[in-house]
């Protein structure tokens, strides 16, 4: 239950809904009591007054006692239903809360936190973990109060009546608890086996889905299929070891209700002729085990559902107290005025401990553009992430406005800019739609989403469809060319018209011509804000203001287009073999 606890302040939260749901159990459990106890009445009645002899006065005592006990069964139900309308219903507020709290830290976390747990196994604990600790505050919850409640009622009536033959009739209970604990700890156990399994399996659900094109491009539908089903058998055998627990635990405790109730009748009739306690006592005995029997087969059941429960939120306690390295420490607002400062900084990756930047130095103002060229794997984009702090660098600073990134609003500085990512990720919704994501106003008129999208050099592609800027776009923009993609990807960075432009090689899907369009619209722009280019093409950044060249996380070389040629080094290689093959 330890695991649990982090749910009491939803129960606090939900309190009064929660007690009033505890105050119709008592109710409800009140008038189920009652039943027995007015049938015992009747029948000592009935077996100890002679006026009972004709076949009228009978049928009226029957009519009567089913009259109140149809009574009694009706206000029972009622005020059950309103149990499990409080009881119930709180739990799906709770659900709801959970997810919401849960979706939002996941937001809130940083980058590295993506890098290192895969997207399916987030997935399930936001679901199927949430799922189960949703049976915990309703099922669970409302069978456990249920239980204490009609035990407490049941008990008392019983030793009312007579406290030997309770005593005989509840000696197998200990037994049902012994074999409560003996299983709960391996019910725990198989429980956290599955939810494991699980996140497995959606893991590898989620990437077959997300990579169906490469997986058909190389026609291995058959061992994506082969590796689902082995990890399918896996979860198929942890979830039938816990059935199995199950399967063997119920019947054990139906065979202990029935022992009870052998007991009540056996003993109670032999207390009967010794004229202890009525013939009525025996019948009400029976009732009030039957009455126990549900509930306490019932321990079974919750007890998987509170195991389950708990190494569920286990799970999603793991990622809750996950706290961000990435955290803003100013509220004050802050106006970026575009200039931007490296000062030695130096980054490794904690996941890999990969050196990606060592001593990288620079300087960038207000309508400059920065260009960063260099090899796959050289640290271009690793410049980006700590630019927009995505991560903090190892040593080193980096001072936008003179001030140090640390100490200024990140949540106002990344408003302030558009980034263009070198994956592309488009929503599953309207071209539209994709393009004001990038806006920070909930309303755009047309007229900018077009200039956008003409900046971006994609519009008259937008227009040759029949819905335009309704046209529905399937999974990550599937439906739409690698270079289409990338220019939708840039209008939606323009229509923020941001003072800090970020392009992290994104037009490396579109031909040279279509590059020096774009290219020329972002020019006319470019006083009014800082952009930097991250691109392998020297046809993108040759027209930058400053160029740096990084190979292995290092500046080897520095300057514009033309004092990097005249230096004949790295830069001037490249431009010399990007010409060879254009020319090709």
């Amino acid at each position: 239950m330890k695991a649990l606890s982090y749910l009491n302040k939803y129960f606090l939260k939900y309190k009064w809904r929660f007690l009033l749901g505890v105050v119709f159990t008592i109710v409800s459990n009140y008038f189920g009591v009652k039943m027995p106890v007015y049938v015992k009445d009747t029948v000592d009645k009935f077996m100890s007054t002679s006026e009972f002899n004709s076949v009228e006065n009978i049928l009226i005592l029957s009519i009567t006692l089913g009259g109140i006990y149809m009574l009694l069964s009706l206000l029972k139900g009622f005020f059950l239903f309103l149990m499990r309308q409080t009881i119930i219903v709180m739990s799906r507020f709770i659900e709801f809360d959970l997810k919401n709290e849960i979706f939002t830290h996941y937001q809130n976390l940083d980058i590295a936190f993506y890098k290192s747990n895969a997207t399916g196994d987030l997935m399930n604990r936001i679901s199927e973990d949430v799922s189960q600790v949703r049976m915990y505050l309703g099922p669970g919850v409302m069978y456990s109060i249920n239980l204490v409640i009609l035990v407490i009622m049941v008990i008392y009536q019983m030793i009312s009546i007579s406290p030997l033959l309770t005593l005989y009739v509840l000696i197998p209970l200990p037994i049902m608890s012994f074999l409560i604990y003996k299983v709960s700890t391996r019910m725990n156990f198989l429980s956290k086996k599955v939810q494991e399994e699980q996140s497995i399996l959606s893991t590898i659900a989620q990437e077959s889905f997300a990579g169906i094109r490469v997986i058909k491009a190389y026609s291995r539908e058959e061992e994506m299929a082969s590796g689902f089903l082995e990890t399918s058998f896996n979860y198929k055998k942890q979830t039938m070891g816990l059935v199995l627990v199950n399967a063997l635990f119920m019947p054990t405790m139906l065979f202990l209700i029935g022992l009870s109730t052998i007991l009540s009748i056996y003993l109670g009739g032999l207390m009967v002729y010794d004229k202890s306690i009525s013939f009525g006592a025996i019948v009400a005995f029976i009732f009030f085990v039957n009455n126990l029997t549900w509930p306490f087969a019932s321990i079974g059941w919750v007890t998987s559902i509170i195991q389950r429960a708990s190494a569920s939120q286990r799970r999603i306690n793991e990622f809750l107290d996950v706290r961000s390295e990435i955290v803003s420490s100013s509220s004050k607002k802050f106006n970026f005025n575009g200039k931007i400062e490296f000062k030695n900084v130096s980054f490794t990756y904690k996941n890999t401990g990969i050196e990606a930047l060592n001593s990288i130095n620079f300087e960038v103002n207000k309508g400059e553009t920065l260009a960063i060229i260099g090899k796959t794997g050289s640290g271009k984009s690793s410049i980006l992430g700590l630019l927009m702090r995505q991560y903090n660098p190892t040593s080193g600073q980096i001072f936008i406005d003179g001030k140090d990134l640390k100490d200024i609003n990140i949540a106002d500085f990344r408003d302030q800019a558009g980034i263009v990512p070198q994956e592309v990720f488009l929503f599953s919704d309207t071209i539209g739609n994709n393009l004001k994501f990038g806006s920070l106003r909930s309303e755009i008129p047309d007229d900018e989403l077009i200039e956008a999208a003409k900046q971006a050099h994609v519009y008259n592609n937008i227009e040759d469809f029949p819905q335009k800027f309704n046209t529905i776009l399937g999974e990550r923009g599937v439906n739409l060319s690698g270079g289409q993609k990338q220019r939708i990807s840039l209008a939606r960075a323009l229509i923020r018209e941001p003072a800090l432009l970020v392009l992290d090689d994104c037009l490396s899907a579109v031909d040279t011509e279509t590059e020096e369009i774009i290219l020329s619209n972002l020019k006319k722009k470019q006083v009014n804000r800082t952009t930097i280019v991250v691109s392998h093409r020297i046809s993108t950044v040759r027209n930058a203001t400053k160029i740096i060249v990084i190979e292995k996380g290092s500046i080897v070389e520095f300057g514009n287009h033309a004092m990097l040629m005249k230096q004949n080094g790295i830069y001037a290689d490249m431009y010399t073999k990007q010409l060879a093959d254009e020319t090709d």
